[in-house]
């Protein structure tokens, strides 16, 4: 059955989040290594991060664990509401 509305990708909307705002990210690889830079560009398959030291790292999607932002990341215009009050 076909939705009418497109399916909201929460990892498109997250990666394109801190790429636009230069937020720093930390990679955490399925192996345990560890990479620390911003999200310069990412696919269906693949995340682009330009480490601190300039050099561009191409990572496979299926070798990441978590990524975790430096700072919250806003999903929505009502959690930028939200964020306003406090």
């Amino acid at each position: 059955m076909a939705s009418s509305k497109a399916a909201i990708n929460l990892q498109d909307i997250f990666l394109n989040q801190v790429r636009k705002e230069h937020v720093p990210v930390t990679v955490y690889l399925i192996n345990g290594f560890q990479l620390k830079g911003l999200v310069k560009g990412f696919d269906n398959f693949t995340v682009v991060l330009e480490s601190e030291n300039k050099q561009q790292l191409l990572i496979y999607k299926h070798a990441i664990s978590t990524i975790t932002p430096q700072k919250p990341v806003i999903f929505s215009a009502s959690d930028k509401d939200e964020k306003k009050e406090e």
